[in-house]
């Protein structure tokens, strides 16, 4: 991990800001979705990414009822629901 020597305070709210030149650098825009992962002591945040419901794969996927799969899981789902 690199430190940046950035020191940020957490508002009354709960909220942080991150830093213009940081915001930029990562690639991250206006209303940017980002995860919340806590390992150990540490708040890591990451660009989001939406993955398939099932297998977690970022490729391929389509929206169903307001959750992704992939084609190859729809496919599998298609498959099973053939024999009920």
């Amino acid at each position: 991990m690199k430190a940046l020597g950035i020191v940020r305070t957490i508002d009354s709210l709960g909220r942080i800001v991150l830093p213009a030149d940081l915001r930029r650098n990562l690639g991250y825009g206006v209303d940017e979705a980002l995860e919340i992962f806590v390992e150990d002591d540490k708040i890591i945040l990451k660009k989001y990414s939406p993955t398939c419901l099932f297998c977690g794969s970022a490729e391929n996927t389509v929206k169903y009822k307001d959750k992704l799969i992939c084609v190859e899981c729809a496919k599998k789902i298609n498959e099973l629901t053939a024999y009920i």
